[in-house]
């Protein structure tokens, strides 16, 4: 009796994902739980486990396809695998293909530049918004059109008109041409969809670090043998500061949902982390309920974990507000983008030596610059520039934080 391998739940509001890559191949043994099938959805890349062992009997889903949650990838049949594999049989029209999976058009329908027909779902999408298919590039399997990409042609219509008149650009032998992946298009067409949606303005300040590197200094190693091994870093006190600095200013943790405010009476902190495949932003659950500790650690987790590629969807969603740190890479000052539905996010940058003026004298102080991005449709000028002055104060002096005042 064979066991179907389907698309598992993807996480909120992820209903579809590619087939980046199958593991085992057809004919191959399995045990149970083991990778045999990795998806990509918008966010990171899921590995699907065997329901079952035995032997992968069929393949529904190629590499490339676009699939919805629940739709069949696979059978496992039962077996040692010790037999060969069997002979691929010769294509032909299936009369009812399991739900979900893309299935080839027939030939006779519209095709791409690739020469190849668009993906079902993007058929769809295009016959519906009469877009044609030669107007868009396929990033699938054979350079086939995906729903995706259809997605992304329609939210940049400006750009359609410059792209027609555009010379084609002369190859040169030293260029390496690679698909984008499934992330990065989806990162890209956030950041263009913040710019394009929010009224997005940035205000900056700058803060001296002096206070909570020496509270650091003196304390990290007690912090670290009480905690069982997890390190005090900056990252906790700017998470603290925010939390507090939200609390008196509850439209930096709110998001516009149609022609209404909805305000968080919890804060969801975004954290953004660098990973192999881009820049992800898990988020850290209630974090206004969370301790110094629970913070150091739950980020350390967050990092390790994007490295690996080990993230969860339900890790990456849900977050009110966001902090992002360029000074990790040594960035002295930027304007962080928002991370819509967030109406604000907060840049950190490297900290850095520099003269200042103290009590009337020149002192040299470890110096760090704020920028706070900000959706002004929600979030007014003042409130803003009085929310970033609010992390300021915390940090220079981390006794407010103790205190909550």
């Amino acid at each position: 009796m064979s066991t179907e391998i389907k698309v598992p739940t993807l996480g909120e509001s992820v209903t579809t994902a590619t087939v980046a890559r199958w593991i085992k191949k057809s004919g191959e043994h399995v045990e149970r739980d083991e990778a045999i099938v990795e998806l990509e959805t918008d966010k990171v890349t899921v590995e699907v486990n065997a329901p079952a062992a035995g032997t992968i009997e069929a393949i529904a889903a190629d590499e490339g396809a676009e699939v919805e949650v629940g739709a069949l990838l696979g059978t496992i049949g039962a077996g040692d695998g010790a037999a060969a594999a069997p002979a691929k049989a010769e294509p032909r029209p299936a009369a009812n293909p399991p739900a979900g999976v893309t299935a080839p058009p027939p030939p006779s329908g519209p095709v791409a530049r690739s020469g190849h027909a668009p993906m079902p779902a993007a058929q769809k999408m295009m016959t519906e918004t009469k877009v044609a298919p030669s107007q868009i590039d396929g990033s699938g399997k054979d350079g086939r059109i995906t729903k995706g990409d259809v997605i992304a042609f329609l939210d940049k219509p400006a750009e359609k008109p410059v792209a027609a008149a555009r010379t084609p650009r002369t190859e040169d032998v030293r260029e390496e041409r690679v698909k984008m992946t499934r992330l990065r298009r989806t990162i890209a067409a956030r950041l263009k969809e913040a710019q394009n949606n929010a009224a997005m303005l940035t205000t900056f300040n700058e803060v001296d670090m002096g206070a909570v590197m020496a509270l650091r200094s003196e304390y990290k190693d007690a912090f670290e043998k009480k905690h069982k091994g997890v390190r005090l870093g900056f990252m906790s006190f700017f998470v603290k500061a925010c939390v507090a600095a939200l609390r008196e200013f509850p439209a930096v943790n709110a998001e516009i949902d149609g022609d209404e405010i909805v305000y968080k009476n919890f804060v969801n902190m975004g954290i953004a982390v660098s990973s192999p495949n881009g820049l992800v932003v898990p988020v850290l659950r209630d974090a206004d309920q969370m301790s110094f500790p629970q913070i150091e650690a739950a980020i350390a987790g967050f990092g390790k974990r994007a490295r690996d590629g080990a993230l969860k969807l339900d890790e990456l969603s849900g977050g009110t507000f966001s902090i992002t740190n360029g000074g990790v890479f040594g960035s002295l000052m930027s304007t962080p983008i928002l991370n819509p539905p967030q109406s604000a996010i907060l840049g950190m940058h490297k900290i850095q030596d520099r003269p200042m003026a103290i009590d009337g004298k020149v002192e040299i102080r470890p110096m760090m610059y704020l920028a706070v991005s900000y959706d002004h449709r929600i979030i007014d000028g003042r409130e803003a520039v009085s929310f970033l002055v609010r992390v300021k104060e915390s940090i220079e002096d981390p006794r407010r934080l103790m205190l909550e005042i």
